[in-house]
């Protein structure tokens, strides 16, 4: 059992729900710095080093707290922002049905980030002592690549012993010991516009060569090596008579390892057209390294499987195919846990809710691991 008082399942509950009515979507960097303001006064009143960066590139601040100490750190990183945008609240309120907390964000990943936040306040706040120094980060686009925090992030796993990653627990309150790498690519067709009806045959479709390069791209799945691809949004024409000069679409790629990733991702980028009188332009490329399960993350996840024994709850192991800033640290060879937040489901969906009584004994494991982590 960690040492640290956690408080009940209700208490946290009170407090979290001030987090998820702030409401703080990525694209408002002043919505997700009045969070930022609050975590980290509360961090810097209880006793931790904190360090605010400014944002940049239309996104909010990142915080860095840390507990003293000059041995190598355990790492936490969690992001404050959401996918909802502001007046989301007004049609998906924060309510309470029965076990279920409800409200936009509140599972992916407020409930997360406050959990690890909480139990650092009350390290600091109980003068527990821990056997690493803890830092503590909270990062503001996560949701959208971590454009402007993964540099940080890296930087500071680079100097940890390990990381965890507060992100949603899954079914069974798993956590996670693995996931796919993320590409995020955009093709773009240029065709040759014309009447459809009067010169047909002067026009050159964007939307016939899109629609063939998506088959192509569908082609390529590759499920038994774990890789998917998935065209969407998608756009092209203007009207029903006009054939369309312009068309295009996003792709979404997930690959197991950082080969398929490379073999991938020349693949697009070197995609030409299937219909004459077209052109295809492919940028972007592959924007999460894989998370792949190693032995180093393997024996920390036993120690934390042993640690939730001793705080009453199972803590069953995943491979997810979404990414997280874990498969930053996890790339740079640095032993990482993920899913360590509260159960829950609805991620992105609006009936998106955590089971707010496993709060306290999902607290109680974040804070007997940054206790006895080594």
């Amino acid at each position: 059992m960690p040492h640290t008082n956690v408080g009940t399942s209700e208490r946290l509950l009170e407090e979290l729900s001030g987090w998820v009515k702030l409401e703080t979507p990525t694209t408002d960097p002043i919505a997700v710095n009045r969070l930022m303001d609050i975590a980290g006064r509360e961090l810097a009143q209880a006793g931790a080093v904190t360090t605010r960066i400014a944002g940049r590139d239309g996104f909010g601040d990142n915080l860095l707290a840390r507990t003293p100490g000059d041995a190598k750190p355990v790492l936490v990183a969690g992001h404050l922002d959401t996918v909802w945008s502001v007046g989301t609240l007004s049609g998906m309120p924060y309510q309470v049905n029965g076990g279920k907390a409800h409200g936009p964000g509140i599972y992916d990943m407020k409930a997360g980030s406050f959990l690890a936040f909480h139990a650092v306040r009350s390290i600091l706040q109980q003068r527990i002592k821990t056997r690493r120094p803890i830092v503590l980060v909270l990062t503001p686009d996560e949701e959208v690549g971590s454009p402007t925090s993964r540099a940080l992030i890296e930087r500071e796993a680079a100097q940890a012993a390990c990381v965890l990653i507060p992100e949603p627990a899954g079914q069974g309150g798993a956590c996670v010991t693995a996931r796919k790498g993320v590409g995020r690519f955009v093709m773009r067709v240029e065709g040759r516009g014309a009447h459809s009806g009067g010169s047909f045959q002067e026009g050159v479709s964007a939307v016939v060569e899109l629609a063939r390069q998506i088959m192509r791209i569908h082609d390529l799945v590759d499920l038994d090596r774990g890789i998917t691809l998935n065209a969407a949004p998608v756009w092209g024409g203007s009207r029903p008579n006009v054939i369309s000069p312009d068309a295009g679409c996003e792709i979404d790629l997930r690959v197991n390892s950082a080969a398929d990733g490379a073999r991938m991702e020349r693949l697009l980028l070197e995609t030409t057209a299937l219909t004459a009188g077209c052109r295809v332009v492919v940028e972007g490329g592959m924007n999460r390294p894989p998370f792949a399960e190693d032995p180093g993350i393997l024996a920390l996840y036993d120690k934390a499987r042993g640690i939730a024994e001793t705080v009453g709850i199972a803590l069953p192991r995943q491979h997810r195919g979404g990414g997280s800033d874990g498969n930053f640290t996890a790339a740079l060879g640095v032993p990482t846990l993920d899913g360590l937040g509260c159960p829950g489901a609805g991620a992105h969906a609006s009936h998106e809710h955590i089971l707010w009584q496993q709060l306290a004994p999902r607290a109680a494991l974040m804070a007997g691991l940054l206790e006895e982590l080594d």
